[in-house]
């Protein structure tokens, strides 16, 4: 809770902050860099950083949570501290790192609004950014405990074991741990991370969901190679695809992600749009595993047949559950497909059942139409969950 002395500081100063983030975000990650040039080459993602969506996605966090401070007082926003604490312990993230994140944060606060920044508001967004800070050390303690690790020591190497080309642009790759030792368990729909040495000595991590259900001996990602001649964001999704072959070993994290399947016997909703297929995949695969009969609809869209990544094992699954329904939409239908709809998804012509809960994952403008179609048609808006493939700009604005 911000203090009373606090709150109308922040609440005064919340918009000038709130212009101004953008250029103090951009400003931060420029004053770390130069400070520790390895955090861009070991850590941060490179290609997030050229394109300016990480800068984005910080500035929209801070902000977010200080609206949410002033907004509701008594409660904390857990929801939005998990999905940052996940991502971070998917990367290893230490609790003495904030310490050097606060230095240069607000150095650039100060850098940028100079006067403005009295004794009083600097000690006022001070506490701002030391609750957030220690509400997320203490979730991803309680992550990496309940992994079985030391904090930040998350790494395992796997070997490959199986490659399959799934589409033009999309590989599967099955891990098993290079000790010999079962795959950790996980809870379906979470990610790990994939670490890798490029050319230049830069070791860059990205995420990658775990395509298949817990409970088997070994791991599945599935890597779509993205494409960018301006940014280099598809370094490590490139270098998989050109170089990662059974036998060779991998660095991967444990598993991490808050988008998973919930118990119970609830109606569910598995909303995707192309290689956000990949944690339904693995909720599909468990729920057909454990002979679940609750209610499920899926909904996935793509731009055709052959960019469907796992078209048949979907199809599978859903017919192996007893109370599945898929519903496919494809930009550019053809035969293959003869009962996809055509063009984008649409949830309001379906029959959904009451009380159910949602999990969306694909492009953002996919999720912001399916989540405002859910909103009129009565889903509340906390029975509506999605995870976003690379720093989440959509964090704090449903």
């Amino acid at each position: 809770m911000l203090s009373e002395q606090s709150t109308p500081v922040v609440r005064a100063t919340l918009p000038v902050v709130g212009a101004a983030i953008g250029d103090i975000t951009e400003l931060f990650y420029r004053k770390l860099f130069d400070a520790q040039p390895e955090l861009l080459r070991d850590l941060f993602n490179r290609g997030n950083q050229g394109n300016g969506d990480q800068q984005r996605a910080l500035a929209g966090s801070i902000a977010a949570f200080a609206g949410m401070l002033l907004e509701s007082p008594d409660s904390r926003p857990d929801a939005m501290l998990a999905r940052i604490a996940h991502k971070h312990a998917s990367l290893g993230i230490a609790s003495g790192q904030y310490k050097i994140v606060h230095r240069h944060l607000f150095g650039a606060i100060a850098d940028v609004l100079g006067d403005a920044i009295t004794s009083e508001v600097a000690a006022a967004w001070d506490e701002v950014y030391w609750l957030m800070a220690n509400a997320l050390i203490a979730i991803e303690a309680g992550l990496y405990q309940k992994a079985g690790a030391t904090e930040g020591d998350i790494w395992q190497r796997m070997e490959i074991i199986e490659r399959r080309q799934e589409t033009s642009d999309v590989v599967s790759l099955v891990l098993r741990r290079a000790d010999g030792r079962p795959a950790e368990p996980f809870r379906p729909g979470q990610y790990v991370s994939v670490q890798v040495e490029l050319p230049d000595g830069a070791r860059q991590i990205r995420q990658y969901s775990l395509s298949a259900a817990p409970g088997r001996p070994h791991w599945r990602v599935t890597v779509k190679r993205v494409r960018d001649d301006v940014n280099p964001d598809g370094e490590v999704s490139s270098w998989l695809h050109e170089h990662a072959r059974p036998g060779d070993t991998l660095t991967v994290s444990a598993p991490f992600g808050d988008l998973v399947l919930p118990e119970g016997d609830c109606p569910l909703l598995l909303a995707s749009a192309g290689i956000g297929s990949t944690p339904m995949l693995a909720m599909l695969d468990h729920l057909a595993a454990t002979g679940s009969t609750r209610p499920v609809t899926v909904v996935h869209a793509d731009r055709s047949p052959a960019d469907h990544a796992h078209r048949d094992e979907q199809r599978t699954l859903a017919r192996a559950l007893p109370n599945a329904q898929l519903h496919l939409w494809y930009e550019e239908p053809c035969d293959q497909a003869p009962e996809a709809s055509t063009g984008r998804a649409d949830v309001t012509s379906l029959e959904l059942p009451p009380a159910l809960t949602a999990y969306l994952c694909g492009p953002l403008p996919f999720m912001r139409a399916v989540r405002g179609d859910l909103l009129r048609l009565g889903v509340p808006a906390e029975m509506i969950h999605y995870e976003v493939f690379g720093p989440d700009l959509w964090l704090g604005r449903q």
